[in-house]
């Protein structure tokens, strides 16, 4: 069954309102609109002094910048200002201190020199807006990448809860770990067994629930009709988490793939009560 067909049969499942979605999402959307940006998004929370520290590096994407934060950080992500599920997202590093290397979806291209090497990024970005953020070492299972998501909602008592958090496996010979793109949902405790012990898991889940919380609290002062983020979170190997990206319009179905659906049934009741709120 294919992930759109899954959705609908999940949606029929539980009774949920196709339509008002559809409507609330229209009106909420419109509302958020300036939030598909991700430079505005950066910009916004890296105004909090609590949540700075987790935020890399991210810069607009010339020449200059490039240059720069090749040569500091060794490997960046080139992404789309405006996109999701990963679509046109470049990783790209220097090799051995000499060579310049890409990979845009599962293409890999080395350059002898930083020049060939921006001429033909700059051909792929296409004078489209694009952005630079720093690379960040995920941790791995089973030798593939991982990074996490957690759903942050507002409850029908509008009190921000983190309502699930769950691990995306990046498929082998992809950059990115989204869903969409090939990446598989799994649980967070298992993604992280062979880094951590059972305490420190539990401890690294609550501190990415609180950042996490911290970013739709943040948010929400600018734009009161926010009920909902998705934050993915990196971890790197010394289990710090950085804030890869915070998206206003998660996917709560993702939340199905994980064997105990506790998480999912909340995830979805915040999201019909959202849905019906923004009707009204």
């Amino acid at each position: 069954m294919t992930y759109n067909a899954c959705r609908i049969l999940i949606k029929q499942t539980v009774g949920f309102d196709a339509a008002a979605e559809g409507r609330a999402y229209g009106m909420g959307v419109d509302k958020l609109q300036p939030l598909r940006s991700k430079w505005l998004k950066t910009k916004l929370i890296i105004n909090n002094e609590s949540i700075k520290p987790f935020i890399p590096d991210t810069q607009k994407f010339n020449k200059t910048n490039l240059k720069s934060m090749m040569s500091k950080y060794g490997m960046v992500y080139v992404k789309p200002e405006r996109g999701t599920f990963g679509m046109g997202v470049i990783k790209a590093e220097m090799e051995d201190h000499q060579h310049f290397v890409y990979q845009h979806d599962q293409k890999r291209l080395t350059f002898n020199s930083f020049e060939s090497f921006y001429t033909s990024l700059t051909r792929l970005v296409n004078k489209r807006s694009y952005l630079i953020q720093r690379g960040i070492h995920l941790l791995k299972h089973n030798k593939r990448r991982f990074d996490i998501r957690v759903m942050i909602q507002l409850s029908p008592t509008k009190q921000w809860e983190a309502t699930g958090i769950i691990g995306r496996l990046g498929h082998p010979k992809k950059i990115v770990t989204n869903y969409h793109s090939g990446g598989t949902p799994m649980d967070v405790h298992k993604l992280l067994n062979s880094h951590a012990s059972t305490k420190r898991r539990n401890e690294l889940i609550q501190e990415m629930n609180e950042l996490s919380l911290r970013i739709a609290r943040h948010m929400k002062k600018k734009y009161s009709y926010l009920n909902q983020i998705g934050v993915d979170i990196g971890l790197d190997h010394s289990l710090k988490p950085w804030i890869i990206e915070v998206n206003v319009k998660p996917d709560p179905f993702i939340f199905n793939q994980l064997k105990d659906k506790t998480m999912y049934r909340k995830v979805i009741r915040y999201h019909r009560h959202a849905a019906k709120k923004l009707t009204k």
